[in-house]
């Protein structure tokens, strides 16, 4: 009798036991298949800026809730955390890097980076007109207008325009030549104007290295709001476009007369100067845009829109990337004066000059 109820016993405990391994295991933290580093936690705050070019909490607070995809859970293993594929595309743009080397660092199959490289600035560059945008009210006009004018005393300022060539590697197909530049190798030429605190106000990604700037901002919708007075005020840009009314360009050399001409000249070199050190910045934080993009034309395109809108959450949140040559202001490169003469245009320009530089 006592063998049997100590058999009981013993079956009880061992019951007991078993029970208590399994809500043991139920507590367990989940186990997961790849052993990655958690590189907020790994760097410090200079590090981490150095790597991925903005700040811990720029990139928990602003950058993290731009990305809403659904995690794909497969049999392989368990999805990279969001966190995680944010931080593999800022390397990529902070760096340019082959994708198989930064698929390397986080133990992450090349495909896999390609993916999330793609994914993650599709996901980003759905909030362009969200962060890249003139401004929307009257009291933001006038603020941007003061800004320009305290740099050279040109008045009437909204944007400086300007075209910057983004190297990338062959499209294939038969319309493959027309991205090489005249420079000779393959880019998409892409425009961008800025505001006073270089931040980016307007970007267009998708024209070829062959095209010529004026044809891209003639073919523009920012160029339609313009002329439809949706977006006041005047642009300035360089001799490759052509002198319209609400576009300024500089007076040609061999056309220069009067002192007023030449003020209104160096003023306009001074101001325009903010373009270019835009380029140099933006170019310098995300290295991507100066080496060839190998990825495919759409990705392409996603990349450079990203970047511009990083660019000004950086401005936003005074993540300030401070590694930049500037630009003198003696060698602001000016284009060839190869765009369309507009007699009318000429005609407004000259009585602006007169009106403010007399």
């Amino acid at each position: 009798m006592a063998a049997i109820l100590d058999n009981d016993l013993i079956e009880f405990l061992d019951f007991i036991e078993e029970n208590e391994n399994i809500e043991r295991e139920r507590q367990l933290p989940r186990r997961y298949v790849r052993d990655m580093e958690n590189p907020l936690e790994y760097y410090n705050d200079d590090q981490f800026f150095k790597r991925y070019r903005f700040s811990k909490n720029t990139v928990t607070e602003a950058i993290l809730p731009l990305v809403q995809f659904q995690e794909q859970r497969t049999q392989r293993g368990l999805p990279i955390p969001p966190i995680l594929q944010i931080l593999c595309a800022l390397r990529f743009y902070a760096t340019g890097d082959f994708q198989i080397v930064l698929g390397d660092l986080q133990k992450i199959h090349q495909t896999t980076m390609s993916r999330i490289i793609r994914r993650v600035s599709t996901e980003i560059a759905r909030h362009l007109r969200q962060f890249v945008k003139f401004p929307s009210t009257e009291e933001d006009y006038n603020v941007n207008r003061n800004m320009f004018h305290a740099i050279a005393q040109f008045p009437g300022i909204s944007g400086v325009i300007d075209c910057t060539h983004i190297p990338i590697q062959s499209p294939g197909g038969q319309f493959a030549e027309l991205y090489r530049n005249r420079k000779g190798w393959m880019s998409l030429n892409v425009q961008l104007i800025c505001g006073p605190r270089m931040e980016i106000l307007d970007i267009v990604s998708r024209w070829p290295g062959s095209t010529h700037d004026s044809r891209i901002f003639m073919n523009s919708a920012i160029c339609q709001k313009f002329v439809n007075g949706i977006v006041r005020g005047i642009l300035l840009g360089d001799n490759g476009y052509p002198q319209l009314p609400y576009l300024f360009t500089p007076v040609l050399e061999h056309h220069l007369r009067t002192p007023a001409e030449r003020r209104y000249n160096r003023a306009h070199r001074t101001t325009r100067n903010i373009i270019e050190r835009l380029n140099g910045i933006w170019k310098q934080r995300f290295p991507c845009l100066r080496r060839r993009l190998l990825t495919k034309p759409v990705t392409t395109q996603a990349v450079i829109v990203a970047c511009a809108i990083l660019h000004n959450i950086g401005i936003l949140r005074q993540d300030i990337f401070e590694n930049v040559e500037e630009v003198p202001l003696d060698i602001v490169p000016v284009a060839n004066a190869n765009a369309a003469q507009n007699p009318r245009g000429h005609i407004v320009r000259q009585q602006f000059i007169q009106r403010h530089f007399m």
